[in-house]
């Protein structure tokens, strides 16, 4: 599985907080909170999975591919 990386642009429609600055490849988003970020796809074309690593939140539409072409 390849690994994309983010970076996070608001939080809350509120500008990202000290601890989002810089690239990653996880995001922590608390219950009901919203999250806007920047992804790089480079390198590999294919599938992308987007997740949350709460197994249970995959029947609540919390995890979704992404197909770059």
């Amino acid at each position: 599985m390849r690994c994309a990386q983010l970076q996070v642009t608001a939080r809350g429609n509120r500008p990202p907080q000290p601890k989002d600055s810089g690239w990653k490849d996880t995001v922590d988003v608390r219950p009901y909170g919203t999250v806007e970020a920047l992804v790089r796809f480079t390198g590999y074309r294919g599938r992308y999975m987007i997740h949350c690593h709460n197994l249970e939140h995959e029947d609540m539409a919390m995890m979704a591919n992404i197909q770059v072409t």
